[in-house]
């Protein structure tokens, strides 16, 4: 299978990220019972500022966070985001996190029109969004990695550029990923998971992919954080 990103000759460039910061990150407690998981530092400072630093580096000026365990703190630590040269809106999701599906989806006003880069706040990576873009005729690209030592089945596959559902060689999902509104169509305010509009898009060719080979780190437990932590040789 091929792992090469699918070619157009017309891509869309993302002018507007979403950094997913709402869950409650459990597997971390206790480090989390009193900090966001967005907010624990990794190399001198908290997850999500890296994130939001780089997506202004690469030239996006709108990023819309959403907001529900501990989300005040949050909301406090990054403002409205002038001192990093961008502008953040803030999705309310109380009194609980809506799953990521439920919460892209609640937050597509700020997101729209056109297409749109999301990011999970718990990963750690090098990833060069300046070159993120959406062909013209997906809804969603998925960014995928090789699979890390706690996940070594994989999520999906790649053959041509497209997204598969399953395949002999599988990657695992990055956390990273572009979206247009159209691939939410049908869907209602609530909680609900992104995967069956993954399937769906994958089943009518829309979904495209790539395979992504830099730094890239899961920080879903304590053990995780310590060793991006632990000093650089």
């Amino acid at each position: 299978m091929s792992g090469e990103r699918a070619l157009s000759t017309e891509l869309e460039r993302p002018r507007v990220a979403m950094v997913l910061a709402a869950g409650r990150g459990v597997r971390m407690r206790p480090l989390t019972d009193r900090t966001p998981k967005p907010l624990l530092r990794v190399r001198g400072k908290p997850l999500i500022e890296h994130h939001v630093e780089r997506l202004a580096q690469a030239g996006i000026t709108r990023i819309v966070v959403n907001l529900a365990w501990l989300g005040s703190m949050i909301r406090d630590y990054l403002g409205d985001g002038s001192r990093y040269g961008v502008g953040i809106t803030y999705s309310e999701e109380h009194p609980c996190a809506l799953e990521p599906g439920g919460g892209i989806f609640r937050a597509l006003p700020y997101l729209r029109p056109g297409a749109f880069l999301v990011v999970n706040s718990d990963v750690y990576t090098d990833f060069p969004f300046a070159r993120a873009a959406l062909a013209r005729e997906r809804d969603a690209h998925l960014v995928l990695v090789p699979n890390p030592p706690q996940h070594p089945g994989g999520d999906f596959g790649i053959d041509a550029g497209l997204a598969l559902p399953s395949a002999a060689v599988q990657y695992t999902f990055a956390g990273i990923a572009l979206y247009r509104a159209e691939f939410f169509a049908n869907c209602a305010d609530g909680a609900f998971p992104l995967k069956p509009l993954w399937l769906r898009s994958m089943a009518a060719r829309r979904c495209s992919a790539e395979l992504y080979r830099g730094e890239w780190t899961d920080v879903g437990t304590a053990e995780r954080l310590q060793a991006l932590n632990a000093p650089l040789e």
